[in-house]
């Protein structure tokens, strides 16, 4: 694509970047084939490709944004199927990023967008304000109906029915392992923390089981993402700068483990959201340590590793306890049927495809794959409370091929992907690492049983 910045427009860094993205297009038109907004509403503006073109007019022209413009960038899930599936490698991500950075320095939103806006970003980062919102949404579901604007309608339908207890596993510490094969940072997340304790509490048990001491940072939180994907670029490198500073102080570390896929695409972007910032040489290092969990399991778990008995585990679905028997008592593929839902974030943001599925496999299970398994769930950080007609569209189309497998259990390996579909899955939900936590020795995931989950208590300390 041909562009025509002037020399004083590519002394900024984010536009000279933007125009090599930009060059890179050569109007393929592939990434309308796998992108979510345009197979719903079939609008070329609501495409990569369209989003393109009205990105590079506004940055060309320096013009400040219309609203027919903010509109279709706002519809942009940055699920970045489009990276997956471009041809010529365009960097679709940061280009989308730079827009809506410049779409919220110089763009003026109805106010309801601002009031919006500015309580999802002071709200959901923050586990403690995100658990009294969490309370107080609970309290008005049952006035949902009543609600005159549908975004407000999406916050409190999304909210969880029962809130679970805080973790103490997520306190600054460190979990040693029986066996140390490596040291590891945890990065414990925001939303994650207030949603689903479960999460980060397996993720604990079995990294240390399998040879990882396990540290909890202090003053690390939320990854920036929730802010960065608003265009609140202040906001998000503030977060990233606090983690950066937190996991530094730890001293030698063999990964940065995120659990979190939406997190995990920002934290390994940090050397380039930062690359103009004093900590740039920190921030790069960072994004070299972090790995998605499944990636580290891939070094640790074995490929003969214990697992499930199929029979009694559904049973254990049913309400009853689960019984783990050795590995050589059961019959290859004879496992739990798995429907693993590949968020956008891990498959297409980290390009980490086969690792969680192969995870699964090794420790026994049946391991199915949607047939829309490239498109978007809807979820997309804050998009499904900001976009919630669109989300609401993509979720129901998700939901139709899991549920066309027929599973005894849905797998992900991001928390907004499941508190997405979670309700109407067909299929009980959990993170991947609670399935193989089960299978190596943990306990039963709470999901899996009628019963309501324990308390959260220390481990392995």
């Amino acid at each position: 694509m041909q562009t025509n910045f002037t020399t004083a427009q590519m002394e900024d860094p984010a536009t000279a970047r933007s125009n090599q993205i930009l060059r890179a297009c050569v109007h393929c038109g592939f990434c309308t084939a796998t992108c979510p907004t345009y197979q719903v509403l079939g609008d070329e503006l609501d495409s990569p490709r369209g989003r393109i073109y009205l990105i590079k007019d506004m940055l060309e022209n320096d013009r400040d944004p219309d609203p027919a413009t903010v509109k279709h960038i706002d519809r942009c899930l940055s699920c970045l199927a489009c990276m997956t599936t471009c041809p010529s490698g365009v960097h679709y991500m940061h280009l989308i990023d730079h827009a809506r950075a410049y779409i919220d320095a110089r763009y003026k939103r109805p106010w309801p967008d601002r009031a919006l806006r500015w309580v999802l970003g002071r709200v959901l980062p923050y586990p403690r304000r995100f658990r009294l919102a969490l309370a107080a949404a609970k309290l008005g579901r049952p006035f949902a109906r009543f609600l005159p604007d549908a975004r407000l309608r999406a916050m409190l339908s999304m909210a969880p029915r029962a809130i679970p207890p805080v973790s103490r596993n997520d306190d600054p510490q460190t979990f040693p392992a029986p066996q140390r094969r490596m040291r590891v940072a945890l990065m414990t997340g925001c939303a994650q923390r207030a949603l689903n304790t479960d999460i980060n509490d397996a993720t604990i048990r079995l990294l240390t089981r399998l040879g990882a001491e396990v540290v909890i940072a202090e003053g690390q939180g939320c990854c920036g993402a929730l802010t960065h994907h608003m265009g609140q670029e202040t906001s998000a490198h503030a977060f990233a700068a606090a983690n950066i500073r937190a996991w530094t102080a730890l001293g030698p570390l063999d990964a940065i483990v995120v659990n979190t896929s939406g997190c995990g695409t920002t934290v390994k972007d940090y050397g380039h959201m930062l690359r103009n910032d004093p900590l740039a040489e920190e921030a790069a290092g960072v994004a070299a340590l972090a790995r998605d969990v499944s990636e580290v399991l891939m070094d640790l778990l074995p490929v003969d590793c214990p697992q499930i008995d199929p029979s009694v585990a559904k049973g254990a679905i049913a309400g009853t306890d689960a019984v783990h028997l050795p590995s050589e008592a059961r019959q290859e593929g004879a496992g739990l049927r798995v429907a693993y839902h590949a968020a956008c974030s891990l498959q297409h943001g980290q390009q980490v495809k086969a690792a969680p599925k192969e995870l699964l496999k090794r420790a026994g299970f049946t391991v199915l794959e949607p047939a829309d398994s490239h498109l978007c769930c809807g979820s997309a950080g804050t998009y499904n409370l900001m976009q919630p007609k669109i989300a609401g569209q993509l979720k129901d189309r998700k939901v139709a091929t899991l549920a066309a497998l027929t599973p005894d259990i849905v797998a992900a390996g991001n928390i907004g992907c499941m508190m997405q579909i979670g309700d109407a899955a067909g299929a009980p939900i959990v993170h991947t690492v609670e399935l193989l936590d089960w299978a190596t020795g943990g306990p039963q995931p709470a999901a899996l049983s009628r019963a309501p989950a324990a308390p959260a208590v220390p481990i392995l300390r």
